[in-house]
């Protein structure tokens, strides 16, 4: 099959870690490296956010990046995006002319939007479109209110694509309910979740450095919906341990970063400021040392479409203490490869902490099964080879609609 994939805003070939660069990325990334190791011809749209880039890459993973002209050619918040779609749609519209794909698949909402305007709303002959929407606004508008800074008409635009797109793969049971809140046909639905590389993050390899503290490791974006403050506040209940936050800023930039400050002004409160550790931003290679170097990984914000950190830990043996939302719902079995805990509530968080490391076997017994989770349900073989059913599945039906008139 040719396949494209269009991401507006997320490039494979992002640097990780950014305000807007974070699981979105890794997962059309390794989505397009499975697809295309299954002898697939895949390209990735992405819009070109820097002169310097040239018009189209070769990956070495065998699947092509072509950079698409849509506004200014630097970076941009993801929500300042939405004018510059129609550009954006107009020049997908221009290489589809020439060499259509069997089938597009959307990552985001505006990706959607432009490939729906590209190649025409999905209809009996037309290309089919699959979209996935890896956050919804509804969702994000619900958990964030007036901090949210989507563009207001999102969600009918959501629910437009919703009546528009041949099909939609969610990533977890969470958002199929959402899904249909907002008209999607249950029939026009399937799950495939992320997934995690188990052949990068595994028990075995290298540790990062650490003292004689039990550690619990935080990692990801430092954005405040991610529930590091109350991770924080948390360390009050286990004294004995240290927090290391992984992510955000390059090393050098720590002391000025605005969230690291506010972080820290909340533990100095808690009386904690001395156990807790920022890393900044780490080599996407080095992300596996650092988890298999923590005694329990935390996964606590209190939005979260779906998570990919409680995957990087099972993968490594790692217990897991989320929080009870998204996608983290379907990712972590409490009680079996991990603790669900509310979210927004330090004080369960801790007694749920003090607990876990105070139970070697526990632990132990948790990284197992997580690890056995990890590699059963969520390697990127899997993951890819359940997309790839979707894709067949669409076309099928789009040639039997075919045959039928």
């Amino acid at each position: 099959m040719r396949i494209d994939l269009v991401s507006e805003h997320a490039s494979p070939l992002a640097a990780i870690g950014g305000v807007d660069a974070g699981g979105q990325n890794v997962h059309v990334a390794a989505l397009a490296a499975g697809l295309a190791s299954r002898g697939h011809d895949v390209t990735v749209h992405t819009r070109r956010d820097d002169d310097a880039l040239p018009e189209r890459v070769v990956t070495q993973d065998g699947y092509n990046v072509a950079h698409v002209p849509a506004g200014p050619a630097r970076e941009l918040p993801k929500d300042e995006l939405l004018r510059h779609m129609p550009e954006f749609a107009a020049n997908l519209r221009r290489t589809w002319a020439e060499h259509a794909p069997d089938v597009v698949h959307a990552h985001f909402w505006m990706s959607g939007l432009a490939s729906v305007a590209a190649a025409g709303r999905p209809g009996v002959g037309g290309v089919p479109i699959v979209q996935t929407f890896h956050a919804l606004g509804a969702v994000k508008r619900r958990h964030q209110g007036a901090a949210d800074t989507s563009p207001a008409n999102r969600v009918e635009l959501e629910r437009s694509l919703c009546r528009t797109v041949t099909h939609v793969v969610a990533t977890c049971s969470d958002e199929v309910f959402e899904l249909r809140r907002l008209g999607l046909d249950g029939d026009r639905v399937s799950v495939v979740p992320c997934g995690v590389d188990t052949s990068v993050f595994t028990p075995e390899g290298p540790v990062a450095p650490r003292g004689d503290r039990k550690r619990l490791l935080v990692l990801g974006r430092l954005v405040e919906r991610k529930g590091q403050d109350d991770a924080v506040r948390a360390l009050r209940a286990v004294p004995d341990a240290e927090l290391v936050v992984v992510g955000g800023p390059a090393v050098d930039a720590i002391d000025t970063d605005p969230e690291v400050r506010r972080l820290r002004a909340i533990a100095a409160e808690a009386g904690v400021a001395d156990r807790l550790v920022f890393a900044g931003s780490v080599a996407r290679a080095d992300v596996p040392a650092w988890v298999r170097s923590a005694d329990v990984v935390l996964a606590v914000p209190w939005y979260e479409p779906f998570g990919i950190t409680p995957l990087e830990a099972m993968a490594c043996a790692r217990p897991v203490v989320a929080t009870a939302v998204g996608g983290l719902q379907d990712t972590v079995v409490h009680g079996v490869t991990g603790d669900l805990v509310p979210p927004r509530d330090p004080e369960r968080l801790g007694e749920v902490l003090a607990a876990l490391l105070a139970d070697p076997d526990r632990r132990a017994a948790y990284g197992e099964a997580g690890l056995m989770r990890a590699r059963n349900r969520y390697r990127w073989s899997r993951v890819v080879a359940d997309t790839e059913s979707v894709y067949r599945q669409v076309l099928t039906s789009r040639r039997l609609v075919e045959v039928a008139r």
